[in-house]
């Protein structure tokens, strides 16, 4: 009999952006990066409380399996730099690394990529990917084959939410691009390392205008971070 999968603990450093009372768009739980990574299969930890005062991550980080940076363009430097620190603790430890957001950028800038901070002042090419205070902006975008990220949402052309002004500009030494909006945004990357699990996208895949196919990414860390757990224990 085979025995059950195991459930990772993943770190939250960020805003959990779920509002009260909303849904993941496909209805079948809640939104908020608590409420996906659950329904994923892995047991969600706030670390907002866990960093503060500069703690030694080998310490309070030690029970972790992963990392999901989240945020937004709202996020002060403070809380930047200490994500920027997070980063490149879990790429020294090859803890699997998932940014979302401003998390993509932070994870961007950190390994040496430099981001638009100013989508349509700075590249007035692109097509529309912010447009408030409407929600449920969708735009399509093309993932890159034989990615990580096409490995979870398959090759080709995937319709995906989109509310955002900045947007990475040269990628990182170390990540390629694994998907990008049809006007040349790039809205995915990943580490070129095949051994680490460390990824980023623009969009909001845990947000009440997500769709159903969003899941994936969530259940693509969950299961890194049972293959990092297992790598462990036959240390």
């Amino acid at each position: 009999m085979s025995s059950a999968p195991t459930t990772p603990c993943i770190g939250i450093f960020g805003p959990d952006d779920c509002a009260s009372g909303e849904r993941h768009g496909c209805g079948l739980w809640p939104a908020g990066y608590s409420a996906a990574l659950t329904q994923a299969g892995a047991a969600p930890v706030c670390l907002l409380s866990r960093l503060a005062g500069k703690v030694s991550y080998d310490h309070a980080l030690q029970d972790l399996q992963g990392i999901l940076l989240t945020g937004n363009e709202s996020l002060s430097g403070r809380h930047i730099q200490e994500a920027e620190r997070l980063a490149q603790w879990c790429k020294r430890k090859q803890l699997p690394l998932m940014g979302i957001d401003m998390g993509m950028h932070v994870i961007n800038t950190t390994f040496g990529g430099s981001v638009y901070t100013d989508l349509p002042r700075e590249f007035p090419e692109a097509l529309q990917h912010r447009h408030p205070p409407e929600r449920g902006l969708r735009h399509a975008i093309e993932v890159v084959p034989d990615t990580r990220l096409a490995g979870l949402y398959g090759e080709g052309e995937v319709v995906v939410n989109s509310e955002h002004r900045r947007a990475v500009q040269r990628v990182a030494r170390g990540f390629l691009i694994s998907a990008s909006a049809l006007d040349g945004v790039i809205e995915a990357i990943e580490a070129e390392n095949p051994e680490w699990f460390a990824m980023g996208v623009q969009w909001q895949p845990a947000s009440s205008t997500a769709s159903g196919l969003d899941i994936q990414l969530f259940r693509g860390l969950v299961e890194a971070c049972r293959e990092f757990a297992g790598e462990l224990v036959a240390a």
